[in-house]
């Protein structure tokens, strides 16, 4: 087993994670982990935070242009959505945040 195949079935063994998705720079998911029948919810995921990642990115680098995003968290009612920048990949994961 690869090494990506492992850390993302240590991430889905955690308490809580609905799913991961793994994008390319482009936005394009390359690797999840959730059903098929939720492949229109895995590219919607991965296109909206893809953006989100570009702005948070820029406005974190017109504050200070020595500085870079590293890491994003945002939490609503019903999902948390962790967010893990790369320069060619981004690694999102869903999970319930009643699960703590």
């Amino acid at each position: 087993m690869s090494e990506i195949e492992d850390i993302v079935k240590r991430i889905n063994t955690h308490k809580g994670v609905k799913g991961l998705i793994i994008v390319n720079a482009e936005g394009i998911p390359i690797r999840d982990s959730f059903d098929e029948q939720d492949r229109l919810l895995t590219i919607q995921y991965a296109a909206l935070i893809s953006q989100m990642v570009q702005k948070a990115r820029a406005a974190v680098k017109e504050l200070d242009n020595t500085n870079d995003l590293v890491f994003l968290r945002i939490r609503s009612k019903k999902h948390e959505i962790l967010v893990a920048p790369d320069k060619d990949y981004i690694l999102i994961v869903i999970q319930d945040p009643s699960c703590d």
